[in-house]
């Protein structure tokens, strides 16, 4: 199906699933620019080049339109996280969970601005999904921590949330100081920190909280100053 046509000028035609991606690309930069309370659905007309009218046969408010954002990437966050439990090792699934986030603040667009510096979080529906987002990544999360410690669910998902909340303020802290902290070292560093916080805990089968000898101890560190393998 397709758009009805925009005035002489302002657009061409377009499919629907194009004209509604084209119109999301165009809120997110007016809604990362101004906020979601001073950014107007005019603006977002105009940097797409469609009439409002056209907008309005897509999304039927702002606040629609917003929360629509919210669950495109988020769900992009959510799957960047998901393929990181499919890898085979602990070490592995901690170093690309937390490259997700870094990955995800570093997208062209700055969309994580809506997820983690939302001016509209305290919305109910916007809060809803932003809840939910951070449960899911600490509930993957507390999945890894689980297999590594002998805490119960809900202690795992508490870590988790703790894990998850410093690998997402790593990686904006790193995007305001990437002219002299690399990508690279900042992911390392913060994976390493992830991974070292799990020696803090009773390993599985372990009742002393003596870390095994495939995890972070006092006397088999591993250096966050050199290239992890």
């Amino acid at each position: 199906m397709a758009d009805d046509m925009t005035p002489p000028g302002r657009g061409q035609r377009l499919p629907r699933s194009e004209r509604r991606a084209q119109l999301l690309d165009a809120a997110l930069g007016v809604f990362v620019e101004n906020g979601y309370h001073a950014a107007a659905m005019d603006d977002i007309a105009a940097r797409a080049g469609v009439s409002k009218p056209v907008l309005y046969q897509h999304f039927p408010g702002k606040l629609e339109l917003y929360l629509a954002l919210i669950d495109q990437h988020t769900g992009e966050l959510e799957q960047l996280v998901r393929d990181a439990l499919t890898l085979p090792d602990n070490k592995a699934r901690i170093n690309t969970m937390t490259r997700a986030y870094f990955d995800f603040v570093g997208q062209e667009g700055a969309a994580f601005r809506l997820i983690f510096e939302s001016d509209l979080a305290n919305e109910p529906e916007v809060r809803k999904r932003l809840d939910q987002i951070d449960l899911t990544c600490a509930e993957a999360m507390a999945e890894i921590i689980r297999s590594e410690t002998s805490m119960d669910q809900e202690e795992a998902v508490l870590v988790g949330v703790a894990f998850v909340g410093l690998a997402q303020t790593s990686a904006r802290h790193w995007l305001t100081h990437e002219a002299t902290l690399s990508k690279e070292t900042a992911v390392r560093i913060t994976a390493a920190l992830i991974r070292r916080g799990f020696g803090a805990f009773p390993a599985v089968g372990k009742a002393d909280g003596r870390a095994d000898a495939d995890r972070p101890s006092e006397t088999a560190r591993e250096s966050v100053g050199t290239t992890a393998g």
